[in-house]
């Protein structure tokens, strides 16, 4: 190891070391000062560890989760970035806080990377493997439109054409470009073959080889599922990985079967099967066997903004991440399984992390909350006007919607709503918000990064 980089480990974990011991933490800081000292100490840091990137526009967070607690049953040194830190300095960061490894010893990393990022971070980490999760249109303002997205995807895996990419088959776009490097295909084939036609409003329609519009045999959600063209040979590809069957889905978990093995995830939703099958295809290419999988994913921590569950005054307010169209309608159709009276809480802000472009909210197929059973809604965040006119729009009675003025004030009105039952739904800033009222008034615990 060259001085240079000595100097940029030194005052990376030196910092880190200050930050964690005297303030809140901080987990991009310390990779920001040891890129600053050596632009390549990424590479440096790296090379002693077999390197799996997570990417996609949803649901990387998840799939990086499940697959970290499934190899940590059969790996010694396994590490993995903490949520936020998907990007160049906060990656740093992590291989600056993992433990030293021995000589001769390897280690393996489960990255989740930003699209933006993968540029910024390919040449340095030489990755094994790439899984990609999806491309759904999402932050306009910073991606442009979902071919913008998967062109940083793929100019990635051309970067490490030795890496294999596991990747989505029920997404049309994944199987539009040609890469050097190994396929493996994941996807559902739960139910029999029918015609079935996507919502009119669904992006990414038309076949990349002759413009025509798709059709199905199998829809999961979005675009996702069996396609094909008739008017030329694009289709779905041979799927290595597929769920042959959707025994449950409930409230707080669900059941699939991938391969014979049955299993029971604690999370729900229909899109949290996809992040579970592309964490399994993943596993399965290094070796892992499905019950060693199955055991590692009954270990599934609600991350995030991802279903989390907090009490407060005795109500249990769930907590959901919201940030395109499409997450936004998966999480409805989660909330649709709740039979019980509640209160719906929608935070919107439109900080860079968000996406300043908040025109999304009108692609969100909020109409068909018009029948769930909720007893009132509270509105708040930035942009909370905006919103409220989207619920009013719905169809919502503009008595039913209480609009809060800040944080502090949607936490009382959660404080003083009815009914023992709370859905949260926010987007990025406006759960760190959130987050920070619950955990000054003791609803929730600080956990360092």
């Amino acid at each position: 190891m060259s001085i240079q980089a000595q100097l940029a480990k030194w005052v990376g974990k030196g910092s880190r070391w200050f930050l964690t011991r005297f303030t809140q933490g901080g987990s991009a800081l310390p990779g920001k000062l040891a890129h600053q000292i050596d632009p390549n100490i990424l590479q440096t840091l790296a090379k002693d560890y077999q390197v799996v990137i997570i990417t996609g526009t949803n649901g990387k967070t998840l799939t990086t989760s499940l697959i970290v607690e499934a190899l940590k049953n059969v790996y010694p040194h396994v590490i993995t970035n903490p949520t936020g830190s998907n990007m160049e300095q906060g990656i740093i960061s992590t291989f600056l806080s993992a433990p030293r490894l021995k000589a001769n010893e390897k280690g393996i990393a489960i990255l989740e990377v930003d699209e933006g990022s993968l540029k910024n971070v390919v040449a340095d980490l030489k990755p094994d493997y790439f899984v990609f999760t999806n491309v759904f249109r999402d932050q306009l303002d910073r991606f442009g439109e979902i071919h913008t997205v998967y062109r940083y995807m793929t100019d990635a895996a051309m970067q490490a054409p030795q890496a294999t990419v596991v990747t989505n088959g029920d997404l049309p776009m994944f199987n539009s470009f040609e890469l050097p490097n190994p396929e493996v295909y994941y996807g559902f084939n739960h139910l029999p073959a029918s015609q079935v036609d996507p919502h009119y409003n669904t992006d990414g329609l038309l076949c990349p080889k002759c413009d025509h519009v798709l059709r199905y045999k199998l829809l999961t959600y979005g675009n996702l599922g069996a396609y094909y063209c008739e008017h030329c040979d694009f289709e779905r590809p041979q799927l290595t990985y597929q769920v042959d069957r959707i025994d449950e889905l409930a409230l707080d978990h669900s059941r699939f079967t991938i391969e014979g093995q049955t299993f029971n995830l604690p999370i729900a939703g229909l899109y949290n099967i996809y992040n579970a099958l592309s964490a399994y295809a993943l596993l399965r290419e290094l070796g892992l066997d499905p019950l060693t999988i199955d055991q590692g994913f009954q270990k599934a921590q609600r991350v995030f903004g991802r279903q989390e569950e907090v009490l407060v005054e005795g109500k249990k307010a769930l907590l959901n991440l919201v940030k395109n169209p499409v997450g936004f309608n998966q999480i409805l159709d989660i909330i649709a399984l709740d039979p019980q009276p509640y209160t719906l809480v929608t935070l919107m802000n439109n900080q860079h992390a968000d996406g300043t472009d908040i025109s999304w909210i009108w692609d969100v197929d909020l109409e068909k909350a018009k029948g769930f059973p909720i007893r009132s809604i509270i509105s708040g965040g930035d942009k909370a006007e905006d919103m409220t006119k989207r619920l009013v729009v719905a169809g919502f009675d503009p008595d039913l919607i209480q609009e809060a003025q800040d944080m502090q004030a949607v936490l009382q009105a959660i404080q003083n709503s009815k009914g023992q039952r709370i859905h949260v739904l926010a987007t990025y800033t406006a759960m760190l918000n959130l987050r920070e009222a619950l955990t000054k008034n003791h609803y929730l615990k600080h956990k360092e990064d």
